[in-house]
């Protein structure tokens, strides 16, 4: 077993890992081959026996992954091989069909839709994930919907939230995702057929006609003209993967910052020899979030390699082309990683309320200081209320006393405010704002979504 194989359960999953595998890679690619068969002779070009001898060959089980790839290096690409040896396959059992083998294509055809199929395969299980986690993001959003905690900025405690709140803007995120993946298909789940420069003039008038056969074979869409050199298609795939990672690794980092021993306010699902440590029994590490932010931090680096094999040479790519064929694929697997780790986690996460409640009061009431400066504004100016409130702070921390006492000993403060208006404005949960109002707007925007 190779490093590659022993690390993938890590940051991967079986699913991805089979739609990018060796020997479906070869089987899409037979794929489009047994469908070009099968559209030559719709289109009149080959007798209908051609098709049935081609697709006999069209089994990736008759080939040899390793003689493939070993081959690979000295012709330059996998479809060089693949289509020789499908030519001598179909030879022993019918000479003639095997004239017809790969007719009018060229190896970026077959590669370039090949891969297109397993991207197919792939959106597909995105989207069903995706959907998984909304889901269960939704219902955490709702729950959690007026748990105040303790909001963060620049990793200090501000001003108060709520847990269902800082869920919704995971959700909200991704329905974004989820959108963006949807958009983009039609662009991608496309045919890939233009011959030797795009022209397919080998198939001479009957070039068109069998391009579209070819697209019905496949369900694919036909393009309007054929993309060898184009490859914005591709890249918008690594693209909307690369900030999808990027959303996923933003959820991971929360949690786990809010898993430290210090906030202890949110966990990852605990189960036995989860998280733990080779050393230290007490642990309970966050190694799904691991996984994610790991993920994270690798797929901008292979996102700005598809986006460097944009600039490709005239009708063919020289090296571009050739760096997609493992980047994206990679993409792919880390990106479905992350996901398959945020849905985990999501679906078990665990919140210890009466935690943020503590939290909410280690400041002695500091966290609410924003609270009083406006209720001060109102009636001396903002900037005398900031001044005093700062000052307030600033002794109630030297003395370590509550900042409602300091408050309610300043005159300028009593003269103002009552202790009863002071105690509400320096109450977290009356001041949440327009929380609960965000929350109920993700939950309403992703049920119109959804229709």
């Amino acid at each position: 077993m190779s490093s590659r194989q022993i690390l993938d359960p890590l940051f991967s999953t079986g699913q991805m890992a089979e739609v990018f595998s060796d020997r479906l890679r070869i089987q899409r690619m037979l794929d489009f081959e047994a469908a070009l068969a099968r559209a030559i002779v719709r289109a009149g070009i080959a007798p209908a026996k051609v098709s049935e001898a081609i697709q006999a060959g069209c089994l990736v089980e008759q080939y040899s992954l390793e003689v493939l790839g070993s081959e690979a290096p000295l012709a330059g690409n996998l479809a060089i091989p693949l289509v020789k040896a499908l030519t001598t396959f179909v030879a022993k059992k019918d000479p003639k069909a095997a004239g017809f083998v790969h007719w009018g294509a060229t190896s970026q055809d077959v590669i370039d839709t090949g891969l297109v199929l397993q991207l197919r395969e792939a959106l597909d299980l995105f989207g069903a994930d995706l959907a998984r986690l909304a889901d269960t993001l939704a219902a955490m959003a709702k729950k959690h919907a007026s748990v105040a905690m303790a909001g963060r900025t620049w990793l200090q405690q501000a001003p108060p939230v709520t847990l269902g709140l800082k869920i919704a803007g995971w959700l909200d995120a991704i329905e974004r995702h989820r959108a963006r993946l949807r958009e983009l298909r039609p662009r991608v789940v496309v045919l890939q057929f233009g011959g030797a420069v795009g022209t397919l003039a080998a198939l001479g008038e009957h070039g068109p006609k069998v391009a579209r056969a070819l697209a019905e074979e496949l369900h694919l869409e036909l393009p309007v003209i054929p993309w060898h050199a184009h490859r914005d298609r591709l890249a918008e795939v690594a693209a909307a993967l690369g900030l999808l990672t990027g959303t996923l690794g933003k959820i991971a980092r929360d949690i786990s910052l809010l898993m430290q021993t210090e906030v202890g306010e949110v966990f990852e699902p605990g189960a036995p020899g989860r998280g733990g440590s080779s050393t230290m029994p007490h642990k309970r590490n966050p190694v799904g979030s691991a996984s994610i932010l790991a993920a994270a931090i690798r797929v901008p680096a292979l996102v700005s390699v598809m986006l460097a094999a944009m600039v490709e040479e005239h009708e063919r790519g020289l090296g571009g082309w050739q760096a997609e064929w493992a980047t994206l694929p990679e993409i792919c697997l880390l990106a479905h990683g992350g996901l398959a780790r945020a849905a985990e986690i999501a679906g078990g996460l665990e919140a210890d309320t009466t935690r943020m409640a503590a939290n909410l009061k280690i400041s002695h009431g500091m966290i609410l200081a924003e609270s009083v400066v406006f209720a001060l504004a109102e009636r001396v100016g903002r900037l005398e209320a900031l001044g005093i409130v700062e000052g307030a702070c600033r002794e109630a921390a030297a003395k370590n006393r509550d900042l409602a006492a300091v408050l309610a000993e300043d005159s300028r403060v009593s003269q103002v405010l009552s202790r009863e208006e002071l105690a509400a404005r320096l109450d977290p949960n009356r001041y949440l704002g327009a929380a609960s109002e965000w929350i109920e707007g993700v939950l309403s925007a992703r049920k119109e979504s959804s229709k």
